[in-house]
This record gives structure tokens, sequence and C-alpha cells, in this order.
């Protein structure tokens, strides 16, 4: 009998956590951050404290009480004594590895807190972006996925209460598995071994998973992010097929289509499939964006700011080949940069920022005296590809900004002329607190006299884009008509819904399929 526990991504986008336990096997699939539960709790200035270890997760129920899983470095000698009577407490030993989809922090982020001799199993890129992200990110103390610095409980002189604070015995490195050795370059495992903050790569095979004796498949997708996959794993009950995150609109829309038919070839007994954007009806496509960027820049005066998903590089070459055919140059962040180098070691079309001339780095405007040393090296590097906010201002009509709204407190270095152009190739706002982000950002487009293009205004307390402005984003999700494409492709006995906030969706649109649609609990199993 095979059983799956949910504990996470039940009615949430995000935050997936399922455990799949086969007799003495046992696999969590994807361990990630729970954003909406954080957003219940927290904020930017109110945060978990990173000096009580485990301590406000637990009891906020932000992490499952599962004893034995997480690192030892963040428990108190008797942390798990309040928690053994709680209703969903388990001492979960013997771990046979995480199965990552993707590099998402919403599928990944909590793998942080766990221990690291637990494996990670991911394809190459989901590995190298993942380090990418958290070389070039603050790393958190809850984001710290590739590697952490082990913390111990300290007092100061003269304090009575001691916390939690890093230890001065360097990092720890998770230890990732990936399928894909043939493609690893002697550049990227440079990248991985010796390069910043280096991690040796485990790339163990997934047919030599040692005590494990795991069949396991892994499936290429198209998703937002490159290395995206779909796991299959052969249990003593037939095979179960995980989703993770998926579209069939994408560039990439091959990968998926490829994954529907070898997963229908498994027969499998379960589909646990996610349903992001089951409400949906149809998506657009990436050549739409670019169509309908290129008209907007085209006709544009002035600055173009292009503001877009970070880590979607697919979006990223899209502008790329806008700013070309506008004749202007890509302004990308430093974090950009690293990125697509890091992307390059492992697909040589991506584009060689030295040799790219349509490609320039715009540096940040930075007060510190001892930036990251991945920071220094890009500079290094690139210096010849490296523009000023004074050389953005002086040649307004020649650049295409790749800025965020994290990012427009360089404007009045830059002083863009009024009417320049901020092109929005995102999502809308889906909570609170984005609202007010999107209010703002309103506020500074307002303050610069900038024209919006694909940005969505409030109506009524609702968040639409204007008509006639829409087509510039490409969802990293497949839409409902897609979703029941892929399972009626695929043909499972069961299928359970996740990632999803309307799950009954697949129960009102498949009833004539003949799969049995399971809807899980949070913390519950579900035995097949």
């Amino acid at each position: 009998m095979v059983k799956l526990t949910f504990y996470g991504g039940v009615r949430e986008i995000g935050g997936n956590k399922i455990l799949l336990e086969d007799n003495q096997r046992k696999l969590f699939l994807d361990f990630g951050y729970p954003y909406s539960k954080y957003r219940d709790y927290y904020e930017e200035y109110l945060k978990p404290r990173a000096g009580a270890g485990l301590l406000d997760l637990l009891v906020m129920g932000l992490l499952p009480h599962l004893e034995d899983i997480y690192r030892t470095d963040l428990e108190t000698g008797n942390l798990w004594q309040q928690f053994r009577r709680a209703e969903h407490y388990r001492k979960l030993e013997d771990i046979d590895g995480i199965l990552l989809t993707h590099a998402h922090l919403d599928h990944s982020g909590h793998i942080s807190f766990l221990r690291e001799d637990i494996p990670v199993y991911s394809t190459a890129t989901t590995a190298f972006v993942a380090k990418a992200v958290q070389d070039s990110g603050k790393a958190d103390f809850d984001q710290q996925v590739c590697y952490f610095t082990p913390r111990a409980e300290e007092c100061l002189k003269g304090w009575k209460q001691g916390a939690y604070v890093a230890s001065g015995g360097g990092d720890r490195q998770r230890r990732f598995c990936i399928p894909e050795r043939s493609i690893l370059s002697e550049g990227a495992l440079d990248f991985w071994e010796r390069g910043t903050r280096q991690k040796k790569l485990d790339s163990q095979l997934l047919d030599d998973i040692g005590k494990c004796s795991l069949n396991l498949r892994c499936f290429p997708v198209d998703h937002s992010i490159p290395g995206a996959c779909a796991w299959g794993i052969e249990t003593s009950s037939g095979w179960v097929v995980y989703s993770g995150d998926l579209r069939l609109h994408g560039k990439r829309a091959k990968l998926t289509e490829a994954f529907m038919k070898e997963a229908a070839r498994l027969h499998p007994r379960a589909l646990i499939l996610e349903g992001t954007n089951v409400d949906k009806k149809a998506n657009v496509s990436e050549p739409e964006v670019y169509g309908n960027a290129f008209k907007a820049v085209n006709s544009a005066r002035g600055l173009v700011i292009a503001d877009f998903p970070a880590r979607d590089v697919d979006r990223l070459l899209t502008f790329l080949q806008v700013a070309k055919d506008t004749k202007r140059k890509l302004a990308i962040l430093p974090k950009d940069a690293y990125l697509l180098k890091t992307m390059r070691l492992l697909e040589p079309e991506i584009p060689d920022i030295a040799e790219e001339n349509a490609i320039v780095i715009y540096q940040e405007t930075t007060a510190s005296r001892s930036p990251a040393q991945w920071l220094k090296k890009i500079y290094e590097e690139y210096s010849s590809k490296v523009v000023l906010a004074k050389d953005a201002s002086s040649n307004q009509d020649d650049f295409i900004l790749c800025f965020s709204f994290w990012d427009l407190n360089e404007l009045p270095s830059i002083q863009p002329r009024p009417g320049s152009l901020y092109v929005f190739s995102s999502s809308e706002p889906h909570n609170e607190e984005q609202q007010m982000d999107f209010r703002r950002l309103h506020h500074w487009l307002k303050r610069f006299q900038l024209q919006a293009f694909g940005l969505p205004v409030e109506k009524n307390g609702d968040w639409e884009i204007p008509e006639e402005e829409r087509g510039l984003h490409a969802s990293g999700h497949a839409c409902g008509p897609d979703l029941l494409r892929v399972a009626r492709e695929i043909q499972p006995q069961v299928l359970i819904p996740v990632h999803s906030e309307k799950p009954e969706f697949y129960v009102d649109n498949l009833a004539d399929s003949g799969i049995d649609i399971i809807l899980p609990a949070e913390y519950e199993t579900i035995e097949i």
C-alpha cells in the first residue's frame, strides 16, 4: 500500500510538500516555501526570527511537525518536547530524498531547513539555477537551498538569553543528485565545485540510488523557469506521476507534449497534477508576447523599461529580440547576467554576453565597499559592457532597462524623459500585499510621467489590464482546457489535484473520463 501525505500545496498556490511512502521507502515530492501561509503572519519587516532556529516556523505551522528531518543546528535540546503531543506530529526517519521539480522557491525554498544528508534529486539545470539564484540573492535564513551556514546557540556576555547565530565554520553543502552527468562540461563543474561558495555536485544516476532502490523517471516539461521537470515513481501499487508546474503554450511546449505521451505509457496508478490556472480559458504564447512587446517598444520615444518575472529566461530572450529589432540595447541587471552565464554552461544556445552586442549590464547604485564576490566577477569579466545611470540618462532612446518594481529606486539617478515607456510583462496582483505594491508602482510612474503599457489598473476593487494592452505575459502554468487535456491523455486511474485554490475543477470537468478524482486535505493521508 502506497501512502501520500500532503503537508503543503493543498488549496494554495505553491508550498508543495508531499510525502510518498512505499513500505520502507520515503520520498518528498518538492519541499516548498508556502507564501500564502507566510502572508497570514509575516511581511517585509516582520519575519520569523533567525535567532530562534526552527521554533517560530514550527509554532506558526509553517513547517510540518516532523522530527528528525530538519537541520540539527537549528534545534535546541528540548525543542521537540512541546510538539510531540501535537495532532500531526511524527518522528520521520530515513528519508530517501527530495524529488525537486524546479527552482522556484514555492517548490524548493524549505529545503533550506532539511538535513544536508538528505539528497535532492533534480535536473542539472534546476540545480545550477538554484545555486545561481542563491549566490546572487539575499540568501535569507529560510531560502538557503543549495548551501547554508550552520548556526550555533550563543549567549553574549552579560545576556541571559541565547540566540542562534552563524558559526565561523564555513558553509555546508547540500547533496544534489542529477541524472545528466554527460552534459556537464569542465566549465560547469568548475562553477559548481570551485565557483562562488564552492559545493561539490553529486551526479548520481537515477537508477543507482543505493538502499532506496527506486525506479524513477525524470520528464522535462515547459515552465517559466529553466530545468523544470515532472517525476515518475514506480511503487508497489503502480506508477505515481507528479507533474510539478507545467504549461503547453511556452517555447518548450514540446517537452510537456513528450511528457504526456511517456507518462501515458506507464499507465499510472495516480497522477498528482497542478491546477494553478484552472479558471483561465486560454493562454498567451511567447511569440504573441514578442509581437505585442515589439509594437509597443517600436513606437516608443525615450527610455523603455521592461518589467517581467525574475528568472524567466525565455522572457528575457524575448525582450532581447525586441531590443535587436528596435535598434536598442537590453540593459540587464548583474543577477540576470550571472544567471545567463550559468545557463550557458549547460545550454550553449544561450547568448554569450561578451559576444552579444545587444546586451549590456546596468550597474546599480550601491554604497557597499565590499560587494559580493559573484558581483565583482561579473563587473570585472564584462567591464566593457557596464552602463551607468548617467549613460542611460544621456542616451535614453538606446536602451530597454530590465527593471522590476523593486528596481525603480534607480529612476532618480536616471531621470527618464516624460513620456518614456514602462512595459509590464508579468501577472496581475493576486493578494492585498501585491495590490499595495501596484498602487506604489502607479505612483512611481506618475511621479516620472512614464507611460504604462500592459499594466493592470484598479477598477471597483479589481485589477484589470486594459483590453487594448493585453497579451504581454505568457503564464508559466497551463490553462484549464490544457490541464484537462493533460489528465485525459495520461489517463491515470486516480488524479489528485495540488497547487490549486479550486481543485473541484477536476471533479466538475472529468466526471465522464473514467478517472477517479481524490481531493487531498492538508496533513491527511491518501492510500493507493
